[in-house]
This record gives C-alpha cells, sequence and structure tokens, in this order.
C-alpha cells in the first residue's frame, strides 16, 4: 500500500517553500509520494485573486517535473465547488482504494482546523503532518495539536508566501530565487501578476 501525502493548495504560484517542505515530507515522513492537489477554489480564499485552475495547474507540473517523487492532482477540478477537503478525501479513497492517505499542512492550518466541514471526520480518519509556519508553533496553544494522528516535522521554516510574490510582481521586484526557474519562466512569458 502506497504511502501518499496530499498537499493541498491553491499554488498562486507555487514556490520553492512548497517544494522543500513536500521534499522534506518525503524524504522525513516515511511517505512515497507527495500530491499537489491544486484547489479551484479555497472557501477561505478570494476568488478574484487566482490565476485560471489549468494554468495554476501547469505551474505545478513544471515546478516538479524532474522529481518522480511528487505529482501534480486535478482531482478537485472536477469536484462541486468550493472545494471541501473532505469531500475530496472521499473522492480520493473511491478512486485510490490501495493507497493511504496523509494531510500535510502547516501549524497555522491546523489552529484553524475546527473552522473545516467535517474536520473531526479528518482528524480522526487521516494522520495529519504538520509544519511549522512560525517560530515556537508547537508551543503555542491548540487543543489538537497532542491528537494522535497529528505528527509535527521540524521542517525548514519558510518565510514565503505566494501573496508576497505576486505583490513583489506587480512591484517589479525580482522573485527569480522565491520560484523554481521552469516557474519563473512561465510565469514571465505569460505576465502574470504584473498588473
Amino acid at each position: 500500500m502506497k504511502n501518499i501525502g496530499l498537499y493541498f493548495g491553491t499554488f498562486n504560484p507555487i514556490h520553492v517553500g512548497h517544494l522543500i517542505i513536500a521534499n522534506h515530507m518525503v524524504n522525513y515522513g516515511g511517505l512515497d509520494e507527495v500530491w499537489f492537489v491544486v484547489s479551484p477554489k479555497n472557501p477561505f480564499k478570494a476568488k478574484h485573486t487566482l490565476l485560471e485552475d489549468y494554468h495554476r495547474l501547469a505551474m505545478v507540473r513544471v515546478a516538479i517535473e524532474n522529481n518522480s517523487n511528487l505529482k501534480a492532482s486535478d482531482i478537485e477540478f472536477g469536484l462541486t465547488k468550493p472545494s471541501f477537503t473532505i469531500n475530496t478525501l472521499a473522492h480520493l479513497k473511491e478512486k485510490y482504494p490501495t493507497k493511504n492517505f496523509t494531510l500535510i499542512m502547516g501549524e497555522d492550518n491546523l489552529r484553524g482546523l475546527h473552522k473545516w466541514k467535517n474536520y473531526e471526520e479528518i482528524i480522526n480518519n487521516y494522520a495529519l503532518f504538520v509544519y511549522p509556519r512560525i517560530e515556537g508553533f508547537a508551543e503555542e496553544e491548540n487543543p489538537l495539536k497532542n491528537h494522535k494522528n497529528v505528527s509535527f516535522f521540524d521542517a525548514p521554516i519558510m518565510n514565503i508566501s505566494s501573496s508576497f510574490i505576486r505583490k513583489s510582481i506587480n512591484e517589479k521586484k525580482d522573485v527569480s530565487y522565491l520560484l523554481s526557474e521552469p516557474v519563473f519562466e512561465y510565469l514571465s512569458e505569460m505576465h502574470f501578476y504584473q498588473k
């Protein structure tokens, strides 16, 4: 049974922080693969800031094309919007009954997990691999941090966000070191986030 880590996000755009976290979870989390599940619409994010779904998926694909342990998934594109994780998990379980799925999330998402649809079902039936988003995250009060299915990983703390990259591009700043080279080239050629 293959162990698959599911890394959900809008990836608007995918950056080196995402890639480092995914690679860390493959290397240190006992996962066979990490799937970047590109969300067409996150219930907590405004739609107007998103690039078209297929562009974000294309950027994920070019970002990971040389790493066989990382995959791009468009599974949510065909599901009801907005995308709720519990619905996607049910669909994946049905489609891939021989795979074991684990959720990968930042500690900020764990703190907000109680707001997710049917979050108890998620945390009671799936392992959650949590990485730090800020220094000292494990000490912060979170009633879910001691749950038996929650594991914390000492992954590199990456203070990079897609929103910072979008803003920087709009301000004509150099973001080439924050993105993999193929993603930087894709964004530059398409003139994304420049206005």
